[in-house]
């Protein structure tokens, strides 16, 4: 008979950890990934590791984050007061504030939803458990926010996911650790490394599912999904052969061009610089902010247009006529789309990554994420729909497709409406 992950005894628990737990329990870096297939016992791990974390670092703030909401009521949360509360009774979970209160009135384990990275802004904590942090709802700017908690007191992270995208897990936390960073551990293991996961239903996703999605789903392995719109955008150096490279000092007369997704709650603009001897472009500067006007918007714009050959703008779907007019009026003279086709924008950028004219910045890490998670929606054979999934949330992406459909209509004599 297997095991349980853990047992009571004599008031003390015990731990019955499976090799991949035990390679991450063992781990004493900062940040800790566990990027293993389906079922492999991800989320049942977390509230033991969170637990030896608060007993090490002692009263304080913590932090639990999932990728969402119902996702949170679904496993997280039932896996982590199993363990605090109806086992070890150290405390009282208060549903309405999100909190569970140790009794001793100083500790608190704080939940949050990358989908709602404000959440997380009220607390200086001391470590965090991120659950599923690899799923599509868990953006970057979450990320970030869990960082910014933790910054104090150069808290530990541990990362559970299932890998679902090539989007900052894989930049800001494979590759570290694949440099040699000595902050990052990442720990892979298949779904039956889980001594619990039926070896029979290992072998049926062997031979039904598309081996990327095998792969990714019982391997935790990373794999380039079907859907995946930007497929030809490779996210390694240009040196190796990819289209990231070191951010460098542009010479100030290279011409610049901006894109501008306009937003009341997120505006992105996405700065490109041309080489104008080899003809190539850098995506070298971005950024996605809210809560300004458009004349505060257009002013920062202009500051950072300030010294260089910003030759032109280009920003918004053919109908927002009035959200250019509002910049033009604020100086900026941004200019609409020759077309309003979104598919035909696409495919003029994925030629620019083709033909080896079009490279980023490693420092523009917002836009590096949603290439890696830009995609469309996919049938339950894996194959790939014409929808793209949750195509409103890609603002850099879109102020990305505006500047360079700008870029090449005005090569070709495109009319800007």
């Amino acid at each position: 008979m297997r095991k349980q992950l853990w047992e009571v005894r004599d008031g003390q628990m015990r731990l019955h950890l499976h090799p991949g737990q035990q390679r991450a329990w063992r781990s004493r870096r900062r940040f800790v990934a566990m990027l293993a297939g389906t079922q492999g016992g991800k989320t049942s791990f977390g509230p033991h590791w969170l637990l030896r974390e608060i007993r090490d670092q002692g009263p304080g703030d913590y932090l639990a984050v999932t990728a969402t909401f119902p996702l949170l009521k679904l496993k997280m949360l039932p896996e982590f007061l199993n363990v605090f509360q109806h086992t070890l009774h150290l405390g009282e979970w208060h549903a309405s504030e999100r909190v569970f209160l140790f009794h001793d009135g100083r500790t608190r384990v704080i939940f949050g939803s990358a989908v709602n990275p404000e959440s997380l802004e009220s607390a200086t904590a001391k470590a965090a458990w991120l659950d599923e942090c690899g799923q599509d709802q868990f953006r970057l700017e979450s990320w970030e926010a869990v960082l910014r908690r933790l910054s104090l007191h150069q808290g530990r992270v541990l990362m559970g996911t299932t890998i679902y995208n090539l989007g900052w897990l894989r930049q800001e936390v494979y590759s570290r650790w694949l440099a040699g960073d000595p902050d990052y551990e990442v720990v892979q293991f298949e779904s039956i490394v889980n001594p619990a996961f039926p070896r029979a239903e290992y072998e049926r996703a062997r031979r039904t599912l598309p081996a990327w999605k095998f792969a990714m789903m019982y391997r935790g392995l990373f794999d380039r999904p079907a859907g995946l719109i930007y497929a030809d955008f490779v996210d390694i150096y240009r040196e190796e052969g990819g289209h990231k490279v070191h951010a460098f000092d542009l010479p100030p007369h290279w011409p610049r061009h901006v894109g501008i997704d306009f937003g009341a709650v997120h505006t992105a603009l996405i700065w490109l610089a041309q080489d104008p001897q080899a003809d190539i472009y850098y995506v070298y500067h971005e950024s996605l902010s809210g809560g300004k006007t458009t004349a505060e918007h257009a002013a920062e714009a202009l500051a950072k247009a300030a010294g260089v050959n910003v030759l032109t703008w280009h920003g918004g779907a053919k109908a927002e006529v009035q959200q250019r007019l509002d910049w033009q009026a604020a100086g900026v003279p941004v200019q609409g789309p020759s077309l309003d086709d979104v598919e035909a924008g696409i495919d003029r950028v994925i030629a620019m990554f083709k033909h080896k004219r079009l490279f980023v910045f490693d420092s523009c890490r917002g836009l590096l994420d949603e290439l890696g998670t830009y995609s469309r929606e996919v049938d339950e054979s894996g194959q790939a729909l014409e929808k793209i999934r949750d195509r409103e949330s890609y603002h850099r992406l879109d102020a990305l497709r505006y500047v360079v459909q700008g870029l090449q209509s005005s090569r070709t004599g495109g009319i800007w409406l």
